[in-house]
């Protein structure tokens, strides 16, 4: 799979991005209810992840997956486990959380689904302006549950499907940093916004 990973600066030691989500968009017009319309052109990494994502595809996990683990064995070698980020949406099938164990699973460190948590009321965050403001109230919004029963700390990789503002990463992370079994927190994210 085609990829152009991009480092991202941020709260976490080191982290990266597989591709872009989108490759080109254009606007063509509005539809007969006032909602816009566009011809867009995903990535290789975002047609995949759209294709898993909103239309339920499940064949894309092992693609995606082994593309994840590929690219991140060589940055990231001493992370011992990793945790997804919890979704916004309820679904069905959470679809980063069958990527994320998948990636895990290539990797061969433990997946724990229940360690960073997320309560089931978020606000919108279209309607806060600032990413501070963004992150402040997502920290409310998630907290730690203690499930590692070893001493000592550890590495962990947060894994997201889509990076937009960084401001729900920058808070999983410094809820992370409050686990006193974590050592270093690296993130890494299947495609990005512009």
């Amino acid at each position: 799979m085609n990829v152009k990973i991009m480092k991202m600066d941020g709260d976490w030691s080191a982290g990266l991005v597989l591709d872009w989500h989108i490759a080109h968009s254009e606007f063509l017009r509005y539809d007969q209810y006032g909602h816009p319309e566009y011809n867009t052109l995903r990535t290789e990494v975002g047609e995949v992840l759209y294709q898993l994502k909103y239309r339920s595809d499940l064949t894309q996990i092992d693609t995606l997956a082994n593309t994840m683990a590929d690219t991140i064995a060589e940055p990231f070698p001493t992370i011992s486990f990793l945790v997804p980020m919890p979704p916004s949406k309820q679904r069905a099938t959470q679809p980063l959380i069958l990527l994320a164990k998948k990636v895990a699973e290539l990797l061969n460190i433990p997946f724990f689904e229940n360690i960073l948590l997320k309560n089931e009321t978020t606000p919108q965050m279209k309607d806060i302006k600032t990413k501070e403001e963004k992150i402040d109230t997502l920290m409310r919004c998630f907290h730690i549950n203690d499930a590692i029963t070893n001493d000592g700390q550890l590495d962990v990789l947060i894994i997201d499907d889509l990076y937009s503002s960084g401001a729900s990463l920058s808070a999983a992370t410094q809820t992370m940093k409050t686990y006193g079994k974590v050592k270093n927190i690296y993130m890494a994210a299947f495609t990005r916004t512009k």
